[in-house]
């Protein structure tokens, strides 16, 4: 995940939560006042912020969801992808404890729910992790049903419950390629 998309996590996250500066994106990303604001420029231009001198507000959520969705790159992320002949739940089971689900898995995760039925698994991890993820799933022939994503430190911190948060389920969603992916993100438009 690149700065500008970690800047719009971040935003999407934290806006409900309470007041939002550009400098308190920048110290709490650890990135430059400088690459906030050029991240900002596209979400300006669009209307779906503005910027005050103390303050940075959200004004549609929903135009930050799309235009994140359309540039984000989910093939670019993937560092590990097989296939694994085992049901999904049994493949979700076996994760190590401290992936973060994301896409369909991380819907049901998050609301104890599925509107509709899907058999891929998608999850970030960092490099430690993906070892033990590939010891638990080695590389195989067929299509690919496990799919594992570079995790970093935003991504960690916002999904403290083993979660994607939900703006970054949705930008995945988006991205997914399957049939079953339309309803996933119909369902979680509703919830947002």
């Amino acid at each position: 995940m690149n700065h500008k998309e970690e800047v719009y996590l971040y935003i999407l996250e934290s806006y409900r939560k309470g007041k939002v500066t550009q400098q308190g994106v920048a110290e709490a990303l650890g990135i430059s006042l400088s690459t906030v604001n050029n991240s900002l420029k596209p979400l300006r231009k669009m209307q779906a912020i503005e910027i005050k001198p103390r303050e940075l507000l959200v004004k549609d959520s929903e135009k930050i969801l799309t235009y994140w969705a359309t540039i984000r790159k989910l093939e670019k992320e993937t560092i590990y992808s097989t296939h694994v002949r085992l049901p999904i739940k049994e493949i979700e089971g076996s994760m190590p404890a401290n992936v973060v689900f994301t896409a369909f898995s991380g819907y049901k995760f998050l609301f104890n729910d599925v509107p509709a039925d899907y058999s891929e698994v998608y999850a970030y991890a960092d490099e430690k992790t993906l070892v033990e993820i590939k010891k638990r799933f080695p590389e195989k022939k067929g299509p690919k049903n496990l799919s594992v994503l570079q995790n970093n430190h935003v991504v960690k911190e916002m999904s403290k419950t083993g979660v994607a948060p939900p703006s970054l389920l949705f930008v995945d969603l988006w991205n997914v390629k399957g049939w079953y992916a339309r309803d996933f993100l119909n369902a979680l438009g509703e919830k947002l």
